[in-house]
């Protein structure tokens, strides 16, 4: 018990019956799982033989094996530190037979599964775009995730001939791993589950040996877990659970809140201890985190506290945009490290994927080193690189490695040995890959090929020739792009969350694109693409030196840094736009405790910003600051910029730096009606999560006037005949009030109508 406070002590101590131990953020949880395992075998005397502790990752599990290890010395080897799917691997290596398996199978990953699922549709003669691999893949997930079977699938969607075909796919599928003498990873939980159901002594076998069960990170538990723990612990019920419903984030991946929630209602006579005392930051940071929190209703009462120092104020600044928000950060990490302050203590936190884009570029720039904590730096993702590929082939037909990358992404069917014997012809005839495209009739035995090679170079011809008409831009032949490729709406028949990370990513190389034509006189391709390179070639992580960490929050969670930004924080970024629409009463409250977990990360400095302006999806929006910035009280937490909604302070902001304004005028407001007809991919954007971007004043996080000085003059009348210095010429069409500024809709000639703020607008009247 030495170096433990009293509730610590308590948790250890208490080793009889159910306990459910609520540890709060840096309360110390491992330290307190390991203690109490130390405690059972040497003031109890429980055989180490008798001992399970379960947590979620091989890493967490290398790690506590560590510290058991140390700390109990002798005997140590015999307890089960593992995570769930090891531990039921063991079970079932041993068991599996009476179940009607045998104990060599094959546990089939990610690829190996999209294998046997391709199979399956063919079987059944179903159109693979209507029931993609992976979509089927997530659907029977989720379900074993929840313990149901082919049989009960079918019958709860009785009703849905979609779902009852799935029901199909989920009983071939199960079908062929069985033959394959395979499991997945779900299967490894829901199978020892059956085998414990359908085989009492098995069952017995493991109530017996494992009297003394800890799981750890408890919140994040799903379904098939809580069975497969009150199976083990059903005999001797000494079950001790670890965790912190405030930091229940991973929803998505299917953990259930209320298995935590309502352990007291599993176990009636369950003792509750609560690890309240802090080890890792200020009382400003922690006290900024539990006005935040309190905000939730579904929660156990828990309040942390520390002996730390008070610590500064959380600092919240609200930038003018998203752009400025990256430099002035970047800025101000430069400023912290000359200060004395390792890049390596330095993390800077965002609440999605693609928003790393910006901050890579900007800390590019200011020349600081960083590293992409479980991720991939933005233009080397998968999804970037095929677009990128497509522009490169737009103005460079003799990309020959551009060209093989996407003449099969989307998949039109054209594969490894067609692409070979291309290869071999352009070589044998010393011409470029593409010019054998072009003249496919040309390769000896691609008559079954040809015609899917033709109308890829055609849809490459037809972009071509779009991009090099009299003022399009290249943001239209990019929404062209993903329209005609069908790219988008593949990754939308995947209905996964990695799909959606997709469409984010490539809806923020949209942003870039326009964020270029705006700050460009004469925007082209090839500069673009230049400029894309040089952003993109940056050295590898050699793990040498020190580099300031980006991640997701949903990434962060476990970590800790002495200096941590978290930058968008912005109604309908964070919280996102889909949990505020959301039916689902928690939608809200898991953004809050996302936002909980970020601001416990910090240990002595935090940064909070938002932008007022962000670029959504090629369309800059006004913003509104998060709500969970206003629930911190004024005594935690410096503001700098306005963060009501009007406009941003001129002064004094920006983490100690003097704030400016936008630097260039935004012309892009609003939604003006395509070009020629054509096809206006921000307008109809068959991937948007809801029509917000259209209508600014539908969604409450976007929409509110902001006005901002600016070059233009606001005594515009309809009629008047103006000239922008990017549009061109139109005629104005409507005027309306904006706040203290006015919106003003122009009917310009070349690219129809365009919503503009008067006090933002380069125009003059003619």
């Amino acid at each position: 018990m030495s170096g433990l406070n009293s509730m610590q002590q308590k948790a250890c101590s208490y080793t009889e019956g159910p306990l459910l131990i609520l540890a709060g953020a840096g309360s110390g949880k491992t330290r307190v799982i390991t203690h109490r395992i130390a405690y059972l075998i040497d003031e109890i005397g429980v055989n180490p033989y008798n001992i399970l502790a379960i947590t979620f990752t091989n890493k967490a599990a290398n790690e506590m094996r560590e510290r058991v290890d140390n700390l109990v010395g002798y005997g140590s080897e015999s307890i089960w530190v593992s995570t769930f799917h090891s531990m039921c691997v063991r079970i079932l290596r041993k068991h599996i037979d009476k179940i009607g398996g045998t104990r060599d199978f094959s546990i089939y990953d990610t690829d190996e599964q999209k294998v046997v699922m391709k199979e399956v549709i063919k079987y059944l003669n179903l159109d693979p775009k209507l029931y993609p691999e992976r979509a089927m893949l997530s659907a029977i997930s989720k379900a074993k995730e929840n313990y149901v079977s082919p049989d009960d699938y079918e019958k709860e969607h009785a009703t849905s001939f979609r779902d009852q075909q799935i029901a199909n796919i989920y009983r071939e599928y199960q079908k062929r791993l069985k033959s394959n003498n395979a499991l997945d990873f779900d299967d490894l939980i829901y199978q020892t589950i059956f085998l414990f159901e359908t085989n009492p002594d098995a069952l017995a076998e493991y109530q017996e040996r494992f009297r003394y069960i800890m799981v750890d990170e408890y919140q994040d538990t799903n379904h098939t877990q809580f069975i497969l723990v009150k199976q083990l612990a059903a005999k001797y019920r000494n079950l001790c659970v670890v965790g912190d419903d405030d930091q229940s984030i991973y929803k998505f991946r299917g953990a259930n809140i209320y298995n935590i929630l309502n352990f007291e209602e599993t176990y009636p006579d369950a003792e509750v201890i609560r690890l309240e005392q802090n080890y890792r930051s200020t009382s400003n940071i922690l006290n900024a985190a539990n006005s935040v929190i309190a905000h939730n209703n579904g929660r156990k009462e828990k309040k942390l506290w520390t002996e730390n120092e008070t610590g500064e104020k959380v600092k919240f600044t609200r930038f003018a945009n998203e752009y400025e928000e990256a430099e002035k950060i970047a800025m101000k990490i430069r400023s912290l490290n000359r200060q004395g302050i390792s890049f390596d203590d330095i993390a800077i936190l965002y609440r999605t994927n693609n928003q790393s884009r910006i901050f890579e570029e900007k800390l590019i720039l200011e020349n600081i080193p960083y590293k992409l904590y479980g991720g991939t730096n933005f233009y080397s993702r998968r999804e970037i690189r095929d677009m990128v590929s497509y522009l490169k082939l737009l103005v460079n037909p003799n990309d020959d490695t551009a060209v093989k990358r996407i003449i099969n992404v989307p998949k039109r069917g054209i594969g490894d040995t067609t692409i070979n014997k291309i290869n071999d012809f352009a070589i044998d005839n010393g011409i470029n890959f593409y010019d054998v495209v072009v003249d496919i009739d040309e390769v000896p035995g691609m008559s079954r090929a040809a015609d899917k090679i033709k109308k890829f170079a055609a849809l490459i011809d037809e972009l071509k020739a779009m991009l090099d008409e009299e003022g399009v831009f290249i943001s239209e032949v990019y929404d062209a792009l993903l329209e005609k490729t069908g790219y988008v709406e593949e990754l939308l028949a995947e209905g996964t969350d990695e799909a959606k990370a997709r469409i984010e990513n490539i809806e923020e190389l949209k942003n870039k694109i326009v964020k270029y034509e705006e700050e460009t006189e004469n925007p082209n391709l090839t500069e673009l693409l230049e400029d894309i390179s040089l952003v993109a070639d940056v050295d590898e992580d050699d793990g040498d030196g020190e580099k300031v960490t980006l991640m997701t929050l949903h990434s962060a969670k476990g970590l800790e840094f002495p200096v941590v930004f978290i930058g968008g924080v912005e109604e309908g970024l964070f919280p996102s736009q889909m949990s505020i629409d959301s039916d689902d009463p928690d939608a809200v409250e898991e953004e809050r405790r996302l936002c909980y977990v970020g601001i416990t990360r910090a240990k002595e400095k935090l940064y909070l910003s938002a932008a007022a302006m962000r670029m959504i999806r090629g369309n800059t929006c006004y913003s509104q600051v998060s709500r969970f910035i206003d629930e911190i009280p004024g005594e935690y937490i410096e503001k700098n910029g306005d963060s009501s909604g009007g406009s941003v302070g001129m002064s004094g902001g920006s983490f100690g730096f003097n704030q400016s304004v936008v630097k260039k005028p935004i012309s892009n407001i609003g939604f003006g009606r395509p070009k020629n007809n054509q096809t206006d991919y921000g307008k109809n954007n068959p991937y948007a999560r809801n029509n917000y971007a259209n209508n600014p004043s539908a969604n409450p996080g976007f929409g509110k006037a902001f006005p901002m000085p600016g070059s233009g003059t606001s005594d515009y009348e309809v009629g008047d005949k103006v000239r922008h210095i990017k549009f061109g010429t139109g005629t104005v069409i409507s005027v309306v009030p904006a706040g203290s500024d006015k919106e003003i809709t122009v009917d310009f000639e070349r690219v129809g109508e365009k919503k503009l703020f008067a006090s933002l607008v380069k125009m003059k009247k003619l």
